[in-house]
């Protein structure tokens, strides 16, 4: 086995195979006769292709040339290790992450990326919170610089009462602006529907004989007032309630206490009506465009009683009671007669003085001559 070691060493070794002796048999055959050429045997190749190079450096028939062994990573042999890669700090793992769009790290870090590019569900991440997380010269925060940023960002005590006075502004401006609508709005729709019911409760209950004429209950209808040049149409209660007659559209009689006064088919008195002229149907709203010499007709039952306006008194105080008097003063009347007197708010929309329109019978007309030529108009 000893004889075999210099044909090993050829396969790693420096030396050629001839440098061990030349044709280790001698050049003689297995049987011992020399090895000869076999005359039918053709060289396939020519002589220099045939003493081509071989894998170690040295030629088959030529001289010899030093062996260089081929890589092995195999290799039992002692070998220099690879230098290791240059470690990334964090700062510049990040920058490289943000400029290639890839995270460097494990599977948490690339994770914890693609949910900062997408948002929780997938979504784009908000600029604002991205720049919430980062200093000006790109660093991320620490807890106590994001706290202290998220307490700068709350509004303070100043901003919070400016928002509670604010809405509280706009609440009472809408509360406001509901009022006003109830008021000038909805007060007219339900008093104007009041009244036009109690009108033809009153028109049926003549037309079938139930009504008679005598003493009327507070709150109960016993009229129509008329007035053609203001296209008013209106019922006539007993008695000047806001809550039982007014605010229901219809115009009231002052005939209750120390206000009590005639009724329409006294020989003589004072004929005196309230209404509003603002909300709840707003029956005498125009009776100040009145003129000497318009109509003012009150039906009842069994007659028309035709008034002609004579005089106005713009303002006076509610405390003046004299103008329903029998004889009203201001009025230009002097001896006792049958008068009519209307009584409303002055000015518009406030109750703080008082709006008074008087006038002078002139007609009583039975229903059974039909009526009179002041509504036939």
């Amino acid at each position: 086995m000893t004889a075999l070691r210099p044909e090993r060493e050829d396969l790693y070794g420096d030396a050629s195979y001839e440098s061990y002796g030349g044709d280790p048999y001698g050049g003689e055959t297995f049987g011992g006769a020399a090895h000869a050429e076999e005359p039918y045997a053709e060289k396939p190749y020519a002589e220099e292709t045939y003493a081509q190079e071989s894998p170690g450096g040295a030629s088959r028939g030529g001289a010899s040339a030093p062996y260089v062994p081929p890589a092995d990573d195999e290799t039992v042999a002692l070998r220099i290790p690879d230098p290791p890669p240059p470690s990334i700090s964090a700062s510049t793992a990040s920058s490289v992450t943000s400029a290639t769009g890839s995270p460097q790290g494990g599977r948490a870090a690339r994770r914890k990326a693609a949910k900062g590019r997408h948002g929780r569900h997938g979504g784009g991440a908000a600029p604002d919170a991205q720049s919430d997380q980062e200093s000006p010269d790109g660093r991320p925060l620490s807890r106590v610089e994001a706290r202290r940023q998220a307490k700068a960002r709350k509004p303070g005590a100043a901003v919070l009462a400016s928002r509670a006075i604010g809405e509280v502004f706009i609440t009472t401006g809408v509360l406001m602006l509901l009022f006003v609508s109830y008021q000038l709005w909805w007060t007219n729709v339900r008093a104007h529907a009041a009244a036009d019911k109690e009108a033809s409760s009153l028109q049926n209950d003549w037309a079938s004989g139930k009504g008679a004429p005598g003493t009327f209950e507070p709150g109960q209808g016993f009229a129509l007032l008329h007035i053609p040049k203001l296209d008013v149409v209106v019922p006539i209660a007993e008695g000047v309630s806001n809550k039982k007659v007014l605010d229901k559209g219809m115009v009231g009689h002052y005939g209750e206490g120390a206000l009590k006064t005639a009724m329409p088919d006294a020989k003589t008195g004072n004929f005196a009506l309230a209404g509003h002229r603002n909300t709840h149907g707003e029956p005498f709203r125009y009776i100040n465009k009145l003129s000497p010499g318009d109509a003012i007709v009150v039906e009842t039952q069994d007659e028309y009683f035709v008034y002609k306006m004579t005089s106005t008194l713009p303002v006076t105080s509610p405390s003046n009671t004299s103008v329903i008097d029998p004889v009203p003063k201001g009025s230009g009347f002097t001896t006792a007669g049958r008068y009519i007197t209307l009584t409303t708010c002055t000015p518009e929309f406030t109750s703080k003085y008082r709006l008074i329109v008087w006038g002078k019978m002139v007609e009583e007309r039975p229903r059974s001559k039909g009526k009179p030529d002041a509504l036939v108009q």
